[in-house]
């Protein structure tokens, strides 16, 4: 796809990053973290003025579930009841919140440092194994449906739209063993114009509000009404799940972003009178594989793997 652009992709490393400036921009395709080289790759690209998804700010503000929460909260999307806890008040959150609760750190990735609790022993439990980690927990109202929504948006436009099934046996979409292996459920993904049309609304609205980047919004449907549950900024695009109604047109839309990004850089004096972005080689770094994860498999984090960059 990107060859019948003009537009040449290499896959980068972490080992890379000395010459991440070669290159035009960067699109990464890796669990992000602010604590990982995916944000220092992130802030290098942006301080070099390349365009880059995802943009350090946007990291920052979706791997934060306490900022993401009090984000959505202060913009009235609607969410999960939701409390912040420290170690002093775990207890209270009992009468905020009816069992089952889930807690949450606010940097868990791949449905990783997500449990459920059922009664209070429980929740001491795993609440204090939680705040090992963490000096913030999230406690946040169950939920279940069989499936979560993931609408996929560029720069305020929904691209894709799938359900998120739940493992099988589980109450999340990954599940993971004590082994270290992981089982996930199927992906189903529905041209835009099929999915309903609140869902898209509410989704476009809660990226919004992270920026102007790519992001991956998770909501729960209800007969209660739609709740936002996350937006992250590493989507998934796996070969056969998200691009399973647009195909190769939705490499074409994002890589599109980046040509548009390039094209209207502002340009400094001296190469005004270089050849356009269009006759010139554009490389864009992506973290990861772009056929692997973005956040999540089949669903919210990305699985580690590598950095690509893309030439024009």
């Amino acid at each position: 796809v990107g060859e019948s652009m003009g537009i040449d992709a290499e896959l980068i490393e972490r080992k890379d990053y000395a010459t991440l400036a070669e290159f035009d921009a960067l699109f990464i395709r890796e669990t992000t973290t602010i604590d990982n080289h995916t944000y220092r790759f992130a802030r290098k690209a942006e301080k070099e003025g390349m365009p880059v998804l995802d943009d350090p700010t946007s990291i920052l503000r979706c791997t934060n579930k306490v900022y993401l929460a009090e984000l959505l909260k202060a913009n009235r999307v609607p969410t999960p009841k939701t409390v912040i806890l420290d170690k002093g008040r775990v207890q209270a959150v009992e009468q905020e919140i009816a069992y089952p609760i889930v807690l949450k750190i606010p940097d868990g990735s791949f449905s990783r440092g997500v449990v459920k609790v059922s009664k209070r022993s429980e929740l001491i439990d795993e609440a204090a194994r939680l705040f090992k980690e963490s000096d913030l927990i999230l406690a946040q109202q169950y939920i279940y449906t069989d499936f979560d929504w993931r609408v996929g948006i560029l720069r305020g436009e929904a691209l894709f739209a799938c359900h998120y099934l739940m493992a099988d046996g589980h109450w999340q979409i990954v599940k993971h063993d004590s082994s270290g292996t992981y089982r996930e459920g199927n992906a189903e993904t529905f041209a835009i114009e099929k999915a309903p049309p609140e869902i898209v609304h509410l989704a476009v609205k809660a990226a919004g509000l992270i920026g102007d980047g790519f992001y991956g919004v998770d909501l729960k449907q209800t007969a209660d009404g739609i709740y936002v549950m996350e937006v992250n900024d590493n989507p998934n695009i796996e070969i056969g799940d998200e691009d399973a109604v647009l195909g190769d047109e939705l490499y074409r839309r994002i890589l599109g972003e980046f040509v548009r990004r390039l094209e209207e850089r502002p340009v400094p004096a001296a190469a005004a009178l270089l050849p356009s972005v269009a006759d010139t080689v554009v490389p864009l770094p992506t973290v990861g594989s772009a056929t692997s994860n973005g956040n999540g498999t089949n669903g919210h984090e990305t699985v580690p793997s590598n950095v690509t960059r893309l030439r024009d």
